[in-house]
Parts: C-alpha cells; sequence; structure tokens
C-alpha cells in the first residue's frame, strides 16, 4: 500500500516530479547563458531540464523560467512548522462593544513601515478606513484611534510619534526581505525601545508577508500577523490582549 504521507511535486501526472523555477544569471543572453542555466539545475539534482523562458534582462543578466524533474520527497508527517497565532477574529462592533466595556477612551495605534521599506499595501490595510476584503480597517472602530504614519519611517520618529500620541499599541509592517533587510529593521526598533525604557509601554505587533508569530517573538516582538492576516485579526488581538493586561493590572 502506498504511504500518502510522502509526497512530491509533480506537475502534469501525479509523482511525476517536475518543479518549475525561475532565477537570474549574471551572463548575457544568449545560447552560451542557457546551457549555463541547464547545467547549473543538473548540478542541484534536477533531470530532464528544459528551459521555457530566456530573456534578455539588460546590464549582462539573463532572466530564465525552467522545468526539470526531481525524486526527491517528503513525509508529511514528519514536518513541523513554527507555532502560528491561532484567533478567531470578531467582528468591528463586537470589537468595539468588548473595549467599550473596559476602557472609557479609544486606543491609540500608531503604525508605519519603517526604515527603507516603501511598501504601505499592508499597513494601509489594517489601518486605512477602507481595510480590505470588506473587513474594516482600524481608523472605522470607535474605540481605536489609530494613527499610519506611512512609509520609509525612521525607528527614531516612530517611537517619538507613539510617546507623543500616548500610543499603546505599535504596527510595524515590513515587505522588503533582501539581505535579511525586515530582520534588522525590526530588530533596530525593539533595540532602541529598550535603551530608552520604553519596551514595556506598548504592545509592539510586526506584520508582513515574510512575518511570521514565531519569527516576531523571538525579534521580542508581542505578536506577528503574515499572510492573510485581516484588521479584525489584529483589531480583535489588541482588544483581547489590552484588557487581559487591564484586568491583571487591577
Amino acid at each position: 500500500m502506498t504511504n500518502s504521507s510522502i509526497i512530491g511535486p509533480y506537475g502534469d501526472t501525479l509523482g511525476d516530479g517536475q518543479v518549475q523555477l525561475s532565477f537570474t544569471l549574471p551572463a548575457p543572453h544568449g545560447p552560451k547563458a542557457e546551457e549555463a542555466a541547464k547545467q547549473l539545475l543538473a548540478r542541484m539534482g534536477f533531470k530532464d531540464v528544459r528551459v521555457a523562458v530566456s530573456r534578455d534582462i539588460g546590464g549582462g543578466f539573463t532572466f530564465f523560467v525552467a522545468y526539470g524533474r526531481t525524486s526527491q520527497t517528503v513525509n508529511l508527517d514528519e514536518v513541523t512548522v513554527d507555532p502560528v497565532l491561532e484567533l478567531e477574529a470578531l467582528g468591528m462592533h463586537e470589537v468595539d462593544d468588548l473595549l467599550a466595556g473596559e476602557f472609557e477612551r479609544p486606543i491609540v495605534v500608531v503604525g508605519a513601515c519603517i526604515g527603507s521599506d516603501a511598501h504601505t499595501v499592508g499597513i494601509d490595510a489594517i489601518l486605512n478606513m477602507k481595510g480590505f476584503a470588506g473587513d474594516y480597517g482600524l481608523e472605522r472602530y470607535h474605540m481605536f484611534d489609530a494613527h499610519n504614519l506611512g512609509a520609509q519611517v525612521e525607528p527614531e520618529e516612530l517611537i517619538r510619534r507613539a510617546v507623543e500620541l500616548d500610543a499603546s499599541a505599535i504596527l510595524v509592517s515590513q515587505v522588503v526581505t533582501q539581505k535579511d533587510a525586515h530582520i534588522h529593521q525590526l530588530a533596530r526598533l525593539v533595540e532602541l525601545l529598550e535603551a530608552e525604557g520604553l519596551r514595556d509601554r506598548f504592545l509592539l505587533i510586526a506584520g508582513g508577508p515574510y512575518i511570521s508569530n514565531a519569527l516576531a517573538k523571538e525579534l521580542g516582538y508581542d505578536a506577528g500577523f503574515g499572510r492573510g492576516a485581516k484588521p479584525s485579526h489584529v483589531a480583535t488581538w489588541i482588544a483581547r490582549r489590552m484588557i487581559e493586561e487591564e484586568r491583571t493590572a487591577d
């Protein structure tokens, strides 16, 4: 009997091992570059290599899309993953009612893309009134006072504004990952907060397509939201955490 937990890639037929790869080589476009691409994939262990796309992208670089076959498999039963932030999101009105029962004023939240990151899609989706996919952003909630500082905000400025606004939570969105830029920038914010004795003053939340809850906590954040997170997930988490801390303080 075939072990259904042993799985491998397939393209046309289950178990055929077909993989599609895209990559760039620092070689001028032409037959030599294409042969180099094939040899590279062969050395990586792929069989029956075929180049589907070979495109000159300028500056002596060539972009490839290629196919190859591998016999490698993985046992799904032996796969472990980092713990994720499992959270059943409440609706906007439910979150507002929950917070209104505990706090006299809205919770101040400040968010930004820090450092060199200029991608505001994520932070806009969470904070801006419109939100996305029918899930309203925190600006629309009655019990949140949300401030979106935009992109390429230096960590020092984000901290200054958070203190100035008497914020309870700081949201940081990071998309750019070249040379681990997101790691360095997220870590720098934590280091600055700790150096100024402000880390415990805020709930610190990181978000982005390559952010996991495990990574965020490893870097010193309270929570991390990755792909698929919606404003209601973030709002629910902040509300529950704020209420938990308020009741503990009492």
